[in-house]
């Protein structure tokens, strides 16, 4: 069965990432996989420290430019047979959207909404070399808040690390010369 007859959309590659990408902007690293990421901080919760804030600047309060919302989503995926027998097989979750471009230096409110009542999830932000720079919880039928400030052009990560491979997205980072 293809993801398609499953009933869930093929990924798709907004053009300024793969531009980025085959730009040398934001050159990806091998072996840079989820699992490993989510390995690094199992079961600890963190906001950056002062080393990583050199990379990333995160704040609950602040004046932000531009506020982006991303919400949890459950896709049911159903078993495949006869119309009749149709039946509930599972949930896929997923960060919607998956892709985030901002500007290097100017702070973003990203607001992260768990839609789900009896599910929880998390947001893991990872830098560009993979190291795990921001780790919380986001408890069921929660709202959460906060404001970022890139300091390093690059492509970074962010996972559920309980939901993923597929609960997973990418924020962009453009240099700050650029327009809007």
């Amino acid at each position: 069965m293809t993801k398609r007859s499953a009933g869930i959309a093929p990924p798709r590659f907004p053009i300024i990432l793969l531009t980025a990408l085959l730009s040398g902007l934001c050159p990806l690293r091998a072996g840079a996989a989820p699992a490993k990421v989510m390995q690094r901080a199992a079961g600890h919760y963190f906001m950056p420290g002062p080393a990583e804030s050199r990379i990333v600047t995160v704040s609950i309060t602040g004046k932000a430019e531009n506020e982006i919302v991303v919400m949890t989503e459950a896709i049911a995926v159903k078993e495949a047979g006869p119309r009749q027998t149709l039946a509930k097989f599972g949930e896929v979750y997923a960060f919607a959207p998956s892709f985030v471009a901002v500007r290097e230096n100017r702070p973003v409110r990203l607001t992260f909404w768990n839609l789900q009542p009896d599910d929880d999830h998390d947001f893991m932000l990872a830098g560009p070399d993979s190291k795990v720079l921001m780790y919380v919880d986001l408890k069921p039928l929660s709202r959460n808040s906060w404001v970022f400030t890139f300091h390093r052009p690059g492509l970074y990560g962010f996972y559920c690390a309980i939901h993923q491979p597929e609960m997973s997205g990418q924020i962009l980072v453009l240099p700050a010369g650029g327009k809007p």
